[in-house]
């Protein structure tokens, strides 16, 4: 597979990035949109080397005229081509209008777009709208694109597929759902969070043969993490309290299983001791399959004092429950002034005293960080970046916004974007070994930035090596073997 360089970039950006090749470099611009077009279909000989029949959809912008140049390439290949104007012929950009021209000289049947059936092609090639669409798409162009889903055939788009918003990954009304995307100059944040990885399929760069300096002047809007740190040897002196006491709070009725989880990933990842304060009808068989844990029955605050003062760091929410119990807990952990990780259940009962500090991670999912900016889940994922930034102004610390595309933000840093994981963690019980990886790392000295950062990529990697097996039917305790491979 490509190796994908880390960088994240807004359209905006990548926009200007397109100026800055044309105005600084010289570098015209319908030689970028043949760069552009050369390189889609050599990424659709590559993907589906026995396709012989090719339907091109191309809109009237620069996206359109990209079409046309993979048109033309493919009919000089030899390759049965029909190429389709969507939108009036008379509004193509001059470059459009002049790479439609010379696939028609070359012999590309060219004709407007009136629903034709695609099912008889063996690729459908989406040229349709860019990166600037602005609004939600409009019905001539949704016609089309409901054509290119429907057609069952496999689809290449290319720069992003038509109808997502590349800045937020969601779908502007209706998208194309692709199996292969071919994006240009640079990657777009949207294609890699919320939404976005299921219309884009593979995502593949072709960066057009712009001069690295080009990039120097625009800052990137995100950074794709995709590979791990390597972890320094112990030494051969060290004893357990050199890694950290890693403290699991939660447990309620019914939920004991939740701080278990939390508990070995603790252990698997690193940490030297995990203890976990739970309600006292669990206590004592809690940690039956996983005698290294040391468990605690805990029914009031001043039970949980004694297991606060012998903690590195806190980790409150698994199974916590939003009675009194669970409040209780919380405020005492809040007063102990040990770094947290805060999930779950936690998040919950945070949200309704909300107020910020510096050393917590927090790690919700969509409908947790809805509850936290009294919002609703739909415009949590309407919009990833967005939410991700006002959770970490209005509560501080590092947060962590679980979900495809996983987003990771701490104080004055760029968002990191999880690059790694798989639909088989959609499982109760994934976030609660999170919480457990976070918080060993945490114990073991590392920030809180980089705990999160490689908690969130350490628990990804081990899900997919896990989903080897298959995806359906994946536990969050199958992560365990994994996690402890991946921290050694």
């Amino acid at each position: 597979m490509q190796e994908i360089p880390l960088n994240l970039y807004r359209a905006d950006q990548v926009q200007k990035l397109d100026r800055i090749a044309i105005e600084q470099f010289h570098i015209p611009g319908f030689e970028l949109m043949n760069r552009a077009g050369y390189a889609a279909f050599d990424a659709l000989r590559s993907r589906w080397p026995d396709a012989r029949r090719i339907a091109v959809l191309c809109g009237t912008g620069n996206n359109g005229g990209d079409g046309f140049v993979l048109a033309r390439c493919a009919c000089e290949a030899g390759m049965d081509v029909s190429a389709y104007q969507a939108g009036s012929a008379d509004r193509l950009s001059a470059d459009a209008l002049h790479a439609k021209q010379l696939a028609e000289q070359l012999g590309v049947v060219s004709e407007p777009w009136h629903r034709q059936k695609l099912d008889s092609f063996d690729v459908v090639v989406d040229a349709l709208l860019g990166t600037g669409l602005k609004g939600e798409v409009k019905e001539r162009w949704a016609v089309a694109i409901e054509a290119i889903n429907g057609s069952g055939k496999p689809v290449l788009a290319l720069d992003i597929p038509s109808g997502l918003d590349a800045d937020t990954g969601s779908p502007l009304g209706v998208a194309v759902r692709a199996q292969v995307t071919v994006t240009f100059i640079g990657l777009k944040q949207g294609l890699f969070t919320g939404e976005g990885p299921g219309y884009c399929g593979e995502v593949r760069l072709e960066r057009l043969e712009l001069p690295e300096s080009a990039y120097l002047s625009v800052r990137p809007a995100a950074v794709l993490v995709t590979d791990r740190r390597k972890f320094k040897p112990r030494c051969r002196n060290a004893h357990k309290g050199d890694f950290g006491h890693v403290l699991i709070v939660g447990g309620d009725y019914g939920m004991s299983g939740a701080a278990r989880l939390a508990g070995e990933a603790a252990l698997r990842v690193g940490a030297g001791l995990v203890s976990i304060a739970t309600r006292r009808s669990h206590s004592g068989v809690l940690n039956l399959p996983r005698p290294e844990l040391m468990c605690h029955g805990v029914e009031e605050a001043d039970e949980l004092h004694p297991l606060l003062e012998r903690a590195t760091v806190v980790v409150i929410g698994p199974g916590l429950g939003k009675r009194r119990w669970g409040e209780t807990m919380l405020k005492a952990v809040l007063g102990s002034g040990l770094p947290l990780v805060v999930d779950a259940d936690a998040l919950n009962l945070l949200a309704s005293t909300p107020h910020a500090r510096n050393d917590w991670v927090l790690t919700p999912h969509p409908g947790e960080a809805a509850r936290l900016l009294q919002t609703t889940s739909a415009k949590i994922q309407a919009d990833r970046f967005t939410s991700i930034k006002t959770l970490q102004k209005q509560f501080g610390g590092v947060c962590v916004l679980k979900g495809a595309g996983t987003l990771i933000l701490a104080q004055d840093g760029c968002p990191k974007l999880c690059g790694a994981g798989n639909p088989g963690m959609a499982c109760g019980g994934m976030g609660d070994v999170l919480s457990g990886v976070i918080g060993s790392l945490l114990a073991q000295k590392f920030t809180l930035p980089d705990a999160a950062r490689e908690g969130v990529l350490i628990h990804a990697l081990a899900a997919d090596r896990a989903a080897v097996a298959g995806e359906r039917g994946l536990l969050p305790s199958d992560l365990m073997p994994h996690l402890r491979k991946l921290v050694n």
